[in-house]
């Protein structure tokens, strides 16, 4: 008897996106061989992940909407990495104690970091809209909303009012998140106003925790946050480069693979 491997939605999508970084052209016939499924079932996907603006369809196929050099769309890097980013989240957050005073950086880490704080006994800021649906049924979570204007796409909080705001709080911990990091050229954003407000969360917190899977450790982008040596806690996956690791050891930061 024959048994066909069953594909879920969230990998079949994960594999898209990862054949879109490859390649001009996905092709629907192509997709639904390589995951085992119907054309039908790839075309579904396709339109799923068009209106999460990872893609635009076309005649047969999709085209990715990244355009090169360019930060990827959110939905897009959600889908990337997803477990390793949750299990950085999840081992981040179990370094904080309960009753702590938390800023919560924006990004799809930051979003699994939410995920988990929910469950938690804290003061959180986060600083992106969708971490604060995620945050607000928390039954033993105080939160407080940054304010600021909000990033299209990103949902982040950025501009004169979130960064006056964080400067006059204080904070046991900085939950951080970025798009590179390297021990030479430091943590760096894509975005400037991004990185004003990591700036500015990280000078009100006690300590700072960068949640940071291996593939940042590759990428520098054009927005400076900090030299690494601004950070207490580097949190990240077993495929962090040795000499990177090492680096980051020399400065006395204390790193976590998980």
């Amino acid at each position: 008897m024959y048994y066909m491997c069953v594909v879920s939605a969230e990998q079949r999508h994960a594999e898209i996106v990862r054949a879109l970084k490859t390649t001009e052209l996905v092709n629907v016939a192509a997709l639904a061989q390589e995951l085992g499924t119907s054309e039908v079932t790839i075309r579904r996907d396709l339109a799923e992940l068009e209106q999460a603006g990872v893609l635009r369809r076309v005649r047969g196929g999709a085209v990715s909407t990244m355009l090169r050099g360019e930060e990827s769309p959110f939905a897009m890097r959600e889908l990337e990495h997803a477990e390793i980013k949750a299990r950085i989240a999840a081992a981040a957050v179990d370094l904080v104690s309960d009753g702590e005073s938390v800023v919560l950086d924006s990004g799809t880490t930051g979003l699994a970091a939410a995920r988990v704080l929910a469950r938690r006994r804290a003061t959180v800021v986060p600083l992106a809209v969708n971490e604060i649906t995620v945050l607000a049924p928390g039954r033993d979570v105080a939160l407080l909303v940054p304010g600021g204007s909000v990033r299209p796409v990103e949902w982040s909080l950025v501009g004169p009012l979130a960064e006056h705001n964080l400067a006059n709080l204080r904070f046991d911990t900085m939950l951080l998140t970025c798009c590179g990091l390297d021990p030479r050229r430091g943590v760096t954003a894509y975005d400037l106003q991004d990185a004003a407000v990591k700036r500015a969360a990280m000078s009100s917190a006690a300590r700072t925790i960068a949640m940071v899977d291996s593939s940042k450790f590759a990428r520098t982008a054009m927005a400076v946050v900090c030299p690494t040596a601004d950070i207490d806690i580097v949190v990240t996956d077993e495929d962090a480069p040795d000499a990177a690791v090492a680096a980051l050891a020399s400065e006395g930061i204390e790193v976590f693979r998980v």
